[in-house]
């Protein structure tokens, strides 16, 4: 592997980025589409970190920051590519940028099923917080509805549809 780079995504990456997803992130979004990644990195031009290698986008964290809190999604990195230090690398450059920015504490949202993302986590120093669930409405037409169980913008403790809780 060349040298690992991490910079942050420009609209120019969003089918790029979509595409990773696909291959390497756990679950899915009703944001995953051009449109959802442009706007995100049009409205704050360094939350959406990539790690590049050998020319190939190989890791991406989402750095949310809202001025209050500092919210990590979206940490995967290509199934080809596990176990180099990439994650670990996107984390210290995503805790870098909320610290810059005044963050005291950052979260992660991580899916209930997703063994391998808990372990990572807690492996990179957070703890989860069994006191915490996540309350979900979608504000478009696209996510009008019961929320997907799938969806991985449902978080641990959403509501689910009459029968599936």
């Amino acid at each position: 592997m060349t040298d690992l780079q991490i910079r942050a995504a420009t609209p120019a990456d969003a089918e790029a980025v979509l595409a990773f997803w696909k291959e390497s992130a756990e679950g899915t979004s009703i944001s995953d589409d051009v449109h959802g990644v442009t706007r995100l990195v049009e409205r704050d031009r360094e939350a959406l970190l990539l790690a590049e290698a050998d020319g190939l986008i190989v890791g991406s964290v989402i750095a949310g920051w809202d001025g209050w809190r500092a919210h990590l999604y979206r940490l995967a990195v290509l199934p080809s590519y596990r176990r180099r230090g990439i994650s670990t690398t996107l984390l210290r450059a995503a805790e870098d940028r909320f610290r810059a920015l005044g963050g005291r504490r950052a979260d992660a949202m991580v899916l209930e099923a997703n063994e391998t993302g808990q372990g990572l986590w807690t492996a990179a120093g957070y703890g989860r917080e069994d006191h915490w669930r996540r309350w979900v409405k979608p504000l478009t037409d696209q996510g009008a509805g019961a929320p997907r169980p799938h969806d991985t913008d449902q978080g641990a403790g959403a509501p689910r549809p009459h029968g599936q809780g």
